[in-house]
């Protein structure tokens, strides 16, 4: 099983151009250290588990648009707090918040938004006057450019996959879910597969100015991957 790690994260720090973010990623640092030591504000040294574990979710809650009320209740903290960490991330990223907003703007006014390869989805319903099928359509609309990227990348790779383990005999690519594909093979071609999968899946996309990381498991059964 080949997962790409991160994933979301690292197209989210591209689409925005968020240049320290993006190198970041390109030098190895633990993205969730990083966001736990801007949203505490302390040194990245001192981040203990509990920070971590707080701002993992805060990474990817925050990123699709969750308001301090769910993040709130998602990691154990009152309103105020969980606002505090929502403006101090976005005060830490702002083209982060930059490309979200404008993602928005374009889905109102030009009736679509977009991947970073131009695969476009409408959007009438965020002009919408009934407020739950306005903010629903927001919220997708917001999420559409990243998973939709992420989407056109993962057809990438398993075609990818297929030519370089499938059809040389390799294995059998059974599946894939959201960032991974599952492959089945012998256990003597075990670490070809391995190898193969880091190899074509991280240089799917060259043209990116960011690294891709793929984690690769593999066991007797899915059980135990």
């Amino acid at each position: 099983s080949a997962d790409y790690s991160q994933f979301e994260l690292r197209l989210a720090a591209v689409l925005s151009n968020d240049e320290p973010l993006i190198e970041a990623f390109n030098s190895g640092v633990d993205i969730h250290n990083k966001t736990a030591s801007e949203i505490y504000n302390i040194p990245i040294e001192d981040v203990k588990k509990g920070h971590r574990r707080a701002a993992k979710i805060v990474n990817f809650s925050v990123l699709y648009g969750a308001g301090a009320h769910n993040l709130a209740q998602q990691i154990g903290v009152d309103f105020y707090e969980a606002k505090r960490y929502i403006d101090e991330y976005f005060a830490a990223h702002k083209p982060i918040r930059d490309f979200l907003d404008k993602t928005l703007i374009q889905a109102s006014k030009e009736g679509f938004v977009e991947t970073f390869y131009g695969r476009k989805r409408p959007t009438p319903d965020v002009n919408s006057k009934n407020f739950m099928v306005r903010e629903m359509a927001k919220r997708a609309a917001a999420n559409m450019p990243i998973q939709g990227t992420e989407a056109d990348l993962m057809k990438r790779a398993m075609l990818a996959v297929d030519e370089k383990i499938t059809q040389s005999g390799l294995g059998e690519q059974i599946l894939q879910i959201h960032d991974s594909i599952m492959i089945e093979t012998s256990k003597e071609n075990a670490e070809k597969v391995t190898q193969a999968l880091k190899q074509e899946m991280e240089n799917i996309a060259p043209e990116l100015p960011i690294k891709l990381k793929v984690d690769v498991s593999a066991g007797e059964n899915w059980l135990k991957l």
